[in-house]
């Protein structure tokens, strides 16, 4: 009778355990079911304009701002993001051959201090603030994308003093360039 009674405890082990198995291989896969409806897709998937769309032209950006070639610099990072995440051919000047045509009007671009140095007075961070007109259209002249009013701003860290900031060598302004295109890139193609 002992021999009986280790055998049932020994199967109701092997049985809690095999559940235990049973559920946690179910609550992964319903797990993963849930997060592939939910529209959760993989870093570096394609996303696409409409499908007659298949060279963009993006002329030099237009600069109302009285910063010295940050529309130059602009136009160069996003030239130079849809190049990288996307397989549009990329045009970096006006032509009338593109499916689509990007362009950007650059309304204002300012560095106001965030943080000082205690002992220097001088700022150590800045709020930089960059208000951009976009419009993506088609051939046509059908807008795909619009935003009058783009406004973009970050915090950098800067090195000597906030005048010098939008100076044309600036690794900031670079920074900034990069990460304005990232985000415009982003928001063009997450629109579709």
């Amino acid at each position: 009778m002992i021999v009986c009674m280790e055998s049932r405890t020994t199967n109701r082990w092997t049985n809690r355990r095999a559940a235990g198995i049973a559920l946690g291989v179910g609550l992964a896969s319903t797990l993963i079911l849930i997060s592939i409806g939910c529209g959760y897709h993989r870093a570096g998937n394609a996303v696409a304009l409409p499908q007659n769309i298949h060279s963009i032209s993006i002329p030099g950006f237009v600069s109302h701002s009285q910063t010295f070639r940050i529309e130059q610099l602009l136009t160069d990072a996003v030239v130079r993001e849809f190049n990288a995440r996307t397989q549009y051919h990329v045009i970096h000047e006006a032509n009338g051959d593109a499916d689509a045509v990007l362009k950007a009007t650059v309304l204002s671009a300012s560095a106001n201090p965030l943080v000082y140095d205690s002992t220097s007075g001088r700022a150590v961070s800045a709020l930089v603030t960059v208000s951009v007109q976009v419009t993506l259209t088609d051939r046509q002249g059908k807008v795909i994308f619009d935003n009058p009013s783009y406004l973009f701003h970050d915090q950098y860290e800067i090195s000597s003093n906030l005048p010098s900031f939008f100076q044309e060598d600036s690794p900031a302004v670079d920074r900034l360039s990069r990460d304005f295109a990232r985000t415009l890139v982003a928001n063009i193609l997450e629109a579709y």
